[in-house]
């Protein structure tokens, strides 16, 4: 296999659902930021930005967990758990990407610039919380939900740097309707990461690694469905006003439609129903997106 092939299966180019999932809250929040198409400039930023972050964090994330993944038939086969990637390239790797999503936030603002250092602090975070958090997926939801606050300080931030106040600037540009957002764009991951964990429930109990589907245990179903609820319910009450009610309304009756259907996935516990839920995530989050566009 050449470098290419294994730097690509690093950063799961032939799997594109892990960066639709942070894509679509992400775009969402430009709109709404934005009041509207927010422009070629900020559209592209924030698309490239998040393909290359998703892609950097996998390569911290396989570094990270290569001594566990080993043990995982899903992830056995990964470059660097499989050894045929070194630990250092893998960062190198991660480390270019990173650096050239930097480079695009650099065309933004300084506020969207001050944001992505505490972006960046939070996807190297996460790899390494599953070992002391007993619900890792909360740190992930976090990390996962930034590209929210990070699009409305790209759109509305105004600081320049050196000038008094900067930081308050720098606050002030993401506004609390932004951090509403966050919070339950954040009960949506952890309601499609504790499936994907679910599918690895029996090797992550044979080697003590921490995750939410174990913590819930026996009302693991019950807590994914209620956390789409949630998830669903915030951003309703936050948009309602900003979004036509009657486009919303029927937004929203695609999305439960959709959250019905994963509890059909999920509800026996198998490995291949609640993996093929994870996988069709990123069809809810294109769902409350194209509700945004239309009603904005």
């Amino acid at each position: 296999m050449s470098r290419l092939s294994l730097y690509l299966d690093l950063i799961r180019w032939n799997r594109p659902a892990g960066w639709l999932l942070l894509l679509w809250p992400t775009l969402s929040a430009l709109w709404l930021a934005a009041g509207g198409f927010p422009g070629w400039h900020l559209l592209v930023v924030f698309t490239l930005g998040t393909v290359l972050m998703r892609s950097a964090g996998c390569a911290v994330n396989d570094v990270a967990d290569r001594d566990f993944d080993r043990h995982v038939k899903r992830t056995a086969q990964r470059p660097v758990t499989s050894g045929r990637l070194g630990s250092r390239e893998a960062l190198a790797v991660g480390a270019v990407l990173a650096l050239l999503a930097f480079a695009l936030v650099l065309s933004t603002n300084p506020s969207a610039i001050a944001w992505s250092f505490a972006a960046l602090g939070l996807a190297l975070l996460y790899p390494f919380a599953k070992r002391v958090v007993s619900m890792p997926q909360a740190v992930l939801g976090v990390a996962f939900s930034f590209g929210i606050p990070m699009a409305y300080a790209a759109v509305r931030g105004t600081a320049a740097w050196g000038e008094p106040g900067f930081w308050a600037a720098v606050w002030q540009a993401v506004p609390a309707e932004a951090w509403w957002l966050l919070l339950g764009n954040l009960f949506w991951v952890l309601a499609y990461d504790t499936e994907y964990a679910m599918v690895d429930r029996d090797d992550d109990i044979r080697i003590g690694i921490q995750t939410s589907a174990l913590t819930l245990g026996r009302w693991d179903v019950a807590a994914v469905m209620a956390f789409y609820g949630v998830f669903l319910a915030i951003w309703t009450v936050v948009l309602w006003g900003q979004v036509q009610s009657a486009v919303w309304l029927a937004t929203l009756a695609v999305a439960l439609a959709q959250v019905v259907w994963h509890h059909r996935l999920i509800a026996d516990r198998s490995r291949d129903g609640c993996f093929r839920a994870f996988r069709l995530n990123h069809w809810l989050g294109f769902t409350l997106f194209l509700g945004v566009v239309a009603g904005v």
